[in-house]
């Protein structure tokens, strides 16, 4: 990097450090930016003498750190500033966090896939470590001594001579004419010099959440603001052939009824075919919602029936496999096998149900259309109400809003796109809002899934063959009318990376179309994959009369970093890592399941009827095991306790990390207990918690989380890993309890949850 000459407004910039896709500031003299960009980055920091896209620091000391990624309970919040503060060197009590508005300038905002810290964390480093050397610069510089002479502390510069103290508001100025030191040239913490990486700090909006002053999607509030509720057609790619919207204008409060543009054949983020009900209150809006006179044209999808669907999904895998990859001779590997063991897996449709749903509020004003939106990616949204409305995306300012759960929903910003598209109709802003029922039933799903797996096993107990077979809608339907096969990257959630090291391999997929909107969803397509591939494990583990965890860890051969290309010849995308910083390592995946024997009594002599469960599996480049404990008395079922092993890399933030996977074991209580969409007639069926419930507290087991090296390895992600093992513990746990083998999801289709 070149070293340039600052002035104050530039202070601390990074100008075009790429890698991970970010852009550590924004030299707003040589990098070109429309005026409403440049006005979007200024209200980010608003009312501080912003030093650059990320830093300001105030004379009295203040340091403000921007988190470039949105807040959804994960704490990307805090530990985004945690790393930049660490490095820096900042007083913790002195830093004031900022949310981001949605700007290119900051590289990739999408906060999804578990990513936040894992992609940006040396970038953040560097950040930081820059913008201390800057200061202890101009500290130097003052006393006229070398910058070895001195040092960093909690906001201060001191002088290791005379252990004068100079603080960093006092310093800014003088810090902002420095050169931006080389990369190569920064110095950075050793870890055992940490004083926040590695620390439980509480989460920056704490006090506001609970005392329910936190802003979220539905709270925002503008002079003349129209409240929007959108009765939307209850199948995909239906349209409206007429309404009526005179009893609907008649409700008190109701203002205007707008229809909707008909769905896009790609249907991407754009909106559904609907018509809005405009007022200037909720109540009123829903209340003439519920007057409105439709007559829909529903389409061919009208007579979709999701238990037809997986019919079809199961002929074509049983009668038109698709080749994935291989190793050795399966065909062979079977007739020299001494037993087979098979079994077909199925989980269904799945929704999001975060507890806050979909909020958003758009106004066009002078030159420029504002967002606010509980959304996880805030350029996602402007690039998406770009296309939409045919605008340049720099005309639209995105701010995110904390989000109240998301789960991948938020991650597509259709609900404000609506609001773009009233907003702009109206010449008004417009908030639209989601009512429960719309969340359930118009929402993007986890798509269902079948997986057949069939293994052979030799006389001495050793698994040598193994066939898999996978069916389900992708997610690039979504996107693409033309795709109707799982992809490598959502092969590469758990099927085609697998770990275990058998002498013959095949695996394949099937054609599945979608008969809804396909959506990311925490943990994605691993949430099917380990399901299928842990209770089978446990499934030959009692054919063969062994513990399911000596063949678990026998199966995973020597301790080796597999590469999935060499091996099977399938081109794992491995969570876009490469394998150099992240390697699939069956050390650690061994290392998280002996570490989980040991420390939870899966061995220990129970009752009737009582039994313990395992599973483990690596997805978002970490590693997890989890153990749950069940009882099954008169066909109800308890889940007693649930023990989770995390290897994540470095712990920026162990207590965000322990809540992160406590709320994973929960989200996936929901999905082994009760999750389930039904699709008849083209229409989702499930509506509410009524019907879609989610793991209430008395269905909540004692839950112990592990953290296994903490202070190895690069970060690596935390927000969704835990998920995948939880079903399929709890479902070995209930064949450890009863010798009833459950292979469908939900299991409330079998016993009283």
């Amino acid at each position: 990097m070149d070293m340039v000459k600052l002035s104050r407004r530039e202070f601390l910039t990074y100008s075009g450090i790429m890698g991970s896709g970010l852009i550590l500031g924004c030299n707003t003299t040589e990098q070109a930016q429309s005026k409403i960009a440049q006005n979007a980055i200024n209200s980010g920091l608003a009312k501080s003498d912003r030093l650059n896209l990320f830093v300001a620091i105030q004379a009295d000391g203040t340091v403000e750190i921007v988190s470039h990624r949105v807040e959804m309970g994960q704490g990307s919040k805090t530990g985004i500033p945690q790393i930049v503060a660490e490095e820096l060197e900042a007083d913790w009590q002195k830093v004031k966090v900022i949310q981001g508005l949605g700007n290119k300038a900051y590289g990739n905002q999408n906060t999804d896939g578990s990513t936040s810290i894992r992609l940006f964390f040396e970038k953040l480093r560097e950040m930081g470590a820059s913008a201390r050397m800057m200061l202890e610069q101009a500290a130097a510089q003052y006393w006229q001594v070398p910058i070895e002479a001195v040092y960093a502390k909690e906001n201060y510069i001191i002088n290791k001579n005379t252990q004068a103290k100079l603080a960093y508001g006092d310093l800014a100025e003088l810090a902002s004419k420095q050169v931006v030191p080389d990369i190569k040239s920064l110095k950075f913490k050793a870890p055992e010099q940490y004083r926040l990486i590695g620390k439980p700090v509480p989460i920056v909006d704490l006090k506001e959440m609970t005392m329910g002053k936190a802003n979220y999607g539905v709270d925002k509030t503008l002079p003349n603001m129209l409240i929007a509720s959108i009765e939307r057609c209850p199948v995909l790619h239906g349209k409206v052939s007429s309404f009526n919207a005179e009893k609907a204008l008649a409700v008190p409060g109701v203002v205007k009824v707008i229809e909707m543009p008909a769905t896009r054949d790609v249907v991407s983020f754009f909106p559904l075919a609907g018509v809005a009900v405009l007022a200037t209150n909720t109540w009123a809006a829903m209340q003439g919602r519920k007057l409105l006179e439709i007559q829909w044209d529903l389409g061919e999808k009208q007579h979709i029936n999701s238990d037809q669907e997986f019919e079809t999904y199961k002929n074509n895998l049983n009668q038109k496999p698709i080749f994935v990859a291989k190793k050795g001779d399966v065909k062979n590997g079977f007739l020299s096998a001494k037993t087979l063991v098979e079994a077909r897996y199925k989980t269904p449709y799945l929704v999001h149900a975060p507890m806050e749903p979909p909020m958003a509020t758009a106004w066009f004003h002078d030159g420029i259309c504002e967002i606010w939106a509980c959304v996880q990616d805030p350029q996602s949204t402007m690039n998406s109400a770009a296309a939409m409305m045919n605008l340049p995306a720099d005309m639209f300012v995105v701010e995110p809003t904390l989000l109240g759960g998301a789960f991948g929903r938020k991650s597509k910003p259709d609900f404000s796109n609506e609001a773009v598209f009233l907003a702009h109709k109206t010449q008004q802003p417009v908030k639209v809002v989601w009512s429960r029922e719309d969340d359930i039933q118009q929402g993007y799903y986890h798509a269902g899934a079948l997986e057949n797996i069939k293994a052979g096993i030799d006389d001495k107990g050793n698994i040598t063959t193994w066939h898999q077979q996978t069916v389900y809608p992708t997610i690039a339907s979504t996107f693409n009318n033309d795709k109707h096969t799982p992809q490598d990257f959502e092969l590469s959630l758990g099927f085609g990376d697998l770990a275990y090291d058998f002498d013959h391999v095949l695996m394949e997929k099937a054609e599945a179309k979608a008969p809804v909107r396909i959506g990311w969803m925490r943990s994605v397509c691993n949430i099917q994959h380990a399901f299928a591939l842990n209770c089978f494990l446990d499934e030959i583990a009692h054919k063969i009369n062994k513990p399911t965890a000596e063949v678990m860890l026998k199966a995973l051969g020597a301790d080796r970093n597999v590469n999935h290309k060499e091996e099977f010849g399938f081109s794992f995308t491995n969570y876009s890592e490469k394998l150099e910083r992240h390697p699939y390592s069956t050390k650690r995946y061994r290392e998280v399941l002996q570490h989980l024997i040991k420390q939870t009594p899966i061995d220990q002599t129970l009752p009737n009827n009582q039994g313990w469960g395992i599973a483990v599996h690596r997805s978002f480049v970490s590693y997890i095991a989890v153990a749950s404990k069940v009882s099954v008395v008169n066909n109800k079922l308890s889940v007693d306790e649930i023990h989770c092993v995390v290897d994540c890399g470095l712990a920026i933030n162990p207590d965000r990390i322990k809540a992160q996977m406590e709320g994973a074991m929960i989200f996936g209580l929901s999905i082994a207990l009760m999750g389930k969409i039904d699709i008849k007639a083209g229409q989702v069926v499930q509506s509410n918690f009524h019907d879609y419930p989610v793991t209430r507290m008395p269905q909540a087991p004692n839950i112990t989380v592990h953290l296994l090296n903490p202070t190895e390895n690069v970060p690596s992600g935390v927000g969704e890993p835990g998920v995948p093992p939880v079903a399929p513990s709890i479902c070995n746990a209930i064949f450890a309890a009863t010798g009833q083998r459950y292979r469908d999801l939900p299991l409330n289709q079998y016993l009283t949850v």
